[in-house]
């Protein structure tokens, strides 16, 4: 009996039945039902949530195989956070469809709000909080990319040098960013900027080697004794299923811990910009603590940057697309000030987390300052939002903007060396990209 349980089918299953509630529910469209209760559709949502981000994680794990390790794990961050792209869609539809009316112009910046929360919460939550977790889970894991170090809370986490890649077209989107509320709106030309971005980075890293060294256990290392076809489509069936439960079950989700916060006095604004996106995000955050729990924390922090690359790209470029196409014609999605403000403090706080990450490493000391950062914004401003609800909390925004930006410039300047090691090693892999050399070949020119 103990060896059927411990056999990676029992897990398969196991996963696959904490989803069934889910399709009960969405089957009979009892999430919808007056007679059921908010925390029931956030129990039964929330389980769906966490059986499908394992089997999303276990089909990108069986997919390293037959494709680059680095496109993989995109695939994966896209399903992940796709919930992210549909509660922000829905919004930016509503403001092309209510156009010119104070409903349009809120929801327009409820758009911009849930982008930055969800990208925040990425660096601020997922990047500090994976590494901490990393460096903690390594005292039983052994982990070998978790590097002890002497000093006060030096102990960091080693990356694996090919995500050299998405750092600098991170560095790029993050650079660019910091344009768009110059123009008081994101348009067509934001569009094709970031979306050209992503593309670029995808028709890089698709072209890569597939990666053999790591070898494998539980169910992807079950999986990926299949033949070809069998596990391609056994990887194609895990991704389509999660990425339907991920799509259809965050948004109940997050929808009822908004209601759930309604009734304990979070302001909805406050929820719509944290809470909200925490819920979208959760998958990818479970994905990932999974990945650190079996010793991978390079490709967890892979994973994490894949996703805070596409949602800075994909996800702002796609918002004018959809408010356009609500709206009938082409339109720039207009945000006011506030949300200027929210769209700065974001990129310099992806600005100070590439400075951090440059040298391949994040530090003990450096996810703190990352999540203290993060934190402390988050609780001063719901403190003036909760005690003075006339105060304009744009000045924190543009505080905070500067605090992150004084101190990534601060730490880049110590670290040129390591930001011409990681153009050598982008240009290295489009080099590869382009002529089919391997890398190491190419260094020995």
């Amino acid at each position: 009996m103990s060896s059927v349980l411990r056999h990676p089918l029992s897990a398969l299953a196991g996963a696959a039945i904490l989803t069934l509630p889910w399709l009960v529910f969405y089957a009979t469209g009892m999430h919808h039902a007056p007679s059921t209760s908010t925390l029931a559709v956030v129990g039964v949502s929330g389980l769906a949530v966490l059986g499908a981000s394992f089997l999303l994680a276990w089909g990108a794990e069986t997919a390293e195989k037959d494709v680059p390790r680095a496109f993989a794990l995109a695939v994966l961050a896209v399903l992940a956070v796709a919930p992210e792209y549909a509660v922000d869609a829905l919004f930016a539809w509503q403001a092309g469809a209510q156009h010119g009316t104070p409903a349009g112009r809120e929801a327009a910046n409820l758009a911009v709000a849930n982008m930055t929360g969800a990208n925040r919460i990425l660096i601020g939550l997922g990047w500090s909080g994976i590494a901490l977790f990393s460096i903690w889970r390594a005292q039983t894991t052994n982990d070998m990319a978790v590097e002890k170090n002497p000093g006060f809370l030096a102990d960091a986490v080693k990356l694996d040098r090919s995500i050299a890649t998405e750092i600098l077209f991170l560095a790029a989107a993050t650079l660019y960013a910091f344009l768009v509320p110059l123009g008081n709106g994101i348009d067509g030309v934001d569009m094709l900027v970031l979306v050209g971005i992503y593309v670029t980075y995808i028709a890089i890293i698709i072209r890569g080697d597939v990666d053999e060294t790591e070898a494998h256990v539980g169910v992807p290392g079950y999986l990926q004794q299949f033949s070809k076809v069998p596990r391609i489509a056994t990887v194609l069936t895990l991704f389509a299923f999660s990425g339907f439960l991920i799509f259809t079950a965050v948004e109940p989700f997050a929808h009822g811990l908004e209601e759930l916060g309604k009734g304990i006095g979070i302001p909805p604004f406050f929820m719509i910009q944290w809470i909200a996106p925490l819920a979208s995000e959760s998958p990818e955050l479970i994905v990932v603590a999974y990945l650190v729990n079996k010793a991978r924390s390079t490709a967890a922090f892979n994973a994490l940057i894949s996703s805070k690359l596409n949602q800075w790209t994909l996800l702002i470029g796609t918002l004018v697309v959809v408010y356009s196409i609500a709206l009938g014609r082409y339109g720039v999605l207009p945000f006011d000030q506030k949300q200027a403000g929210e769209i700065w403090i974001t990129a310099a706080q992806s600005f100070f987390a590439l400075a951090v990450l440059i040298n391949f490493r994040i530090s003990v000391r450096e996810s703190i300052a990352i999540l203290v950062l993060f934190a402390s914004q988050v609780l001063v401003e719901f403190y003036f939002i909760r005690t003075m609800p006339a105060f304009d909390t744009y000045q924190i925004l543009i505080a905070y903007t500067a605090v992150y930006l004084v101190l990534g410039l601060a730490m880049f300047l110590t670290r040129l060396d390591d930001v011409r090691e990681v153009t050598r090693l982008t240009a290295a892999t489009i080099r590869q990209a382009r002529t089919g050399t391997p890398e190491a070949e190419q260094s020995d020119d």
